[in-house]
């Protein structure tokens, strides 16, 4: 799937993520611009977390920041699940 809209999830605070999509131009693949903290202990973890998740949604022609202050995987998780639903305006679950 394709990003419909940019979308973000998460904040700068300590123990938290925030993640950021733009949609790209067809065929453009993944740009991916990860930065953390914890990049050295954890760095290997976190991407291999957003790539699976990426891959789970099937997300494709997206550019994806991530800025970590050392978030543990469930909120990695439900951070990055959020900004992806929000991109595609999938919004399942929210009070309207």
């Amino acid at each position: 799937m394709k990003p419909k809209t940019a979308a973000q999830s998460g904040t700068f605070e300590s123990s938290d993520v925030i993640f950021l999509i733009e949609p790209l131009p067809d065929n453009s693949g993944r740009k991916l611009e990860i930065s953390s903290t914890v990049m050295q202990q954890f760095g290997v973890s976190f991407n291999a977390i957003v790539l699976e998740m990426l891959d789970q949604y099937e997300m494709t022609d997206i550019h994806l920041i991530a800025k970590d202050k050392g978030a543990l995987e469930p909120t990695i998780k439900a951070r990055l699940e959020t900004a992806i639903k929000r991109s595609l305006n999938i919004q399942e679950g929210t009070i309207k």
